[in-house]
C-alpha cells in the first residue's frame, strides 16, 4: 500500500510521527480522507474522531477539539488544540 508521511502535534507535543496510508476526519465541509498522492490543501478540522490506518494494517482512533490540516505534496500536519487517544 502506498503511503505518506503524517504528524499530529498538540501543546502537549508530537502524538504521530510516521508514515500512514489514510487518515480520516472532519473537516468544515464534512468528513475527508487523506491518502497517498492526495492533492495540497488546508482546513480546519471540527471536533471529531480521527481514524489513521498504518503501514501494518493497525487502525489508531483519537479524539481532537479540532485544529488544523495541512497536506503538502511531501507530508501531511495536524495541528490539534487537544488530541486523546482512545483505549483499544
Amino acid at each position: 500500500m502506498n503511503t505518506f508521511l503524517l504528524k499530529i502535534t498538540s501543546p502537549d507535543g508530537d502524538l504521530f510521527d510516521g508514515e500512514a496510508v489514510s487518515l480520516v476526519v472532519r473537516g468544515t465541509e464534512g468528513e475527508l480522507a487523506v491518502m497517498a498522492g492526495h492533492i495540497p490543501f488546508i482546513t480546519s478540522v471540527k471536533p471529531c474522531d480521527c481514524k489513521i490506518e498504518t503501514e501494518d494494517g493497525t487502525e489508531k482512533i483519537g479524539h481532537t477539539d479540532g485544529g488544523l490540516l495541512t497536506v503538502f505534496k511531501e507530508k501531511t500536519v495536524f495541528l490539534s488544540g487537544s488530541f486523546v487517544w482512545k483505549k483499544e
